[in-house]
C-alpha cells in the first residue's frame, strides 16, 4: 500500500505528473463540452431513438438507450475505449524507467518482488481511478447544468460506470505491467502493446473468415475483448461480462510475477 500510495504522490506532487493531469483534463473537457454534451441532447430524443433502432437493431441498442442520465450514457460508450487507450501510455512506465537506471536493487533491499510488482500495479490502478472519478464528478456537473434533479440519478449511473470501467482496465494494467519489465523505456513498453493488440486482432480477422470456431475462442486472450458487448448492457445484465477481464488480470498478474522472479534487478 505504501508504494502503492507513492505512485499516486509522484503524479499529484510533481510537476511531470501535474502536467498530465492538466492535459488529460483539456481532452476531456473538450470531448465533454462538444460530443458528450451535444449527443446527449440529440441522441435520446424520440426521433433520433427510433432512428438508432431502425438502423441498429431493438436489440443492439435497447440497453444503451434505457440510460436516464444521457450525458452519463454517451460519456461512458467513450469511455470504455478511451480509458483503455490512456491505460496504454498511463501505464507504460511502471517498471521501464527503474530498470534502465538500476533502481529495483535499491527497492529490492526494502521489499520483496511480490510487494514491488503488486504495489506498482495497484499504484497505476490508483491513478486511473482519480482521473476517471475527476472525469465522471465533470459530467455529472455536465448533466446537473442541464437539469439539477438528475443529481442522484446521475450518482448512482456514476458509482455503476466507475466499477463497470475500473474492471475492464485491470487486464490492461496487468498486461502493461509485464510489458513494461520487458521493455527499456515507457515508449518500447506503448510500442509493444500496441503492436500486440493490433497485431492478434488482424490474426483473428484472418482465422476468422477461415476458422471461425477457433477465433471466438482465441478473442478472449487479449484485454478488450468484452468492450463490444458493454455498450448495451446495463445493471446486472453486466455481471456475465465481468468474468472474462477478471480471468485475464489473474492470468497476466501470475505471468508477470514469474517473469519478475526471474529476471535480473
Amino acid at each position: 500500500m505504501l508504494i502503492a500510495a507513492f505512485e499516486l504522490k509522484k503524479i499529484l506532487f510533481s510537476r511531470r505528473g501535474l502536467i498530465g493531469l492538466f492535459a488529460f483534463a483539456l481532452v476531456w473537457f473538450v470531448l465533454l463540452w462538444y460530443p458528450v454534451r451535444q449527443a446527449s441532447v440529440y441522441l435520446f430524443t424520440p426521433d433520433i431513438k427510433q432512428l438508432l433502432i431502425n438502423v441498429f437493431g431493438e436489440a443492439s441498442v435497447s440497453q444503451l438507450l434505457s440510460w436516464q442520465v444521457a450525458e452519463m450514457a454517451v460519456m461512458r460508450v467513450a469511455a470504455l475505449y478511451l480509458f483503455p487507450l490512456f491505460s496504454l501510455f498511463i501505464c507504460a512506465d511502471q517498471f521501464a524507467s527503474d530498470k534502465t537506471r538500476g533502481m529495483f536493487r535499491f527497492l529490492s533491499l526494502r521489499a520483496d518482488r511480490d510487494t514491488l510488482f503488486l504495489g506498482r500495479i495497484a499504484g497505476y490502478l490508483y491513478i486511473q481511478a482519480l482521473l476517471l472519478a475527476l472525469t465522471l464528478i465533470a459530467t455529472l456537473a455536465l448533466a446537473c447544468s442541464r437539469d439539477s434533479s438528475l443529481l442522484l440519478l446521475g450518482l448512482g449511473s456514476g458509482l455503476f460506470i466507475f466499477i463497470n470501467i475500473i474492471i475492464a482496465l485491470l487486464p490492461f494494467t496487468a498486461m502493461m505491467a509485464i510489458l513494461s519489465l520487458y521493455a527499456n523505456s515507457s515508449r518500447q513498453a506503448t510500442i509493444y502493446a500496441v503492436l500486440l493488440l493490433v497485431g492478434f486482432s488482424i490474426i483473428n480477422g484472418i482465422l476468422g473468415h477461415y476458422l471461425p470456431s477457433l477465433n471466438s475462442i482465441l478473442q478472449w486472450i487479449l484485454p478488450g475483448a468484452q468492450l463490444s458487448q458493454m455498450i448495451n448492457s446495463h445493471g446486472f445484465s453486466q455481471l456475465s461480462l465481468y468474468g472474462v477481464p477478471l480471468i485475464q488480470t489473474a492470468l497476466f498478474l501470475l505471468l508477470g510475477r514469474s517473469y519478475m522472479g526471474r529476471i535480473a534487478l
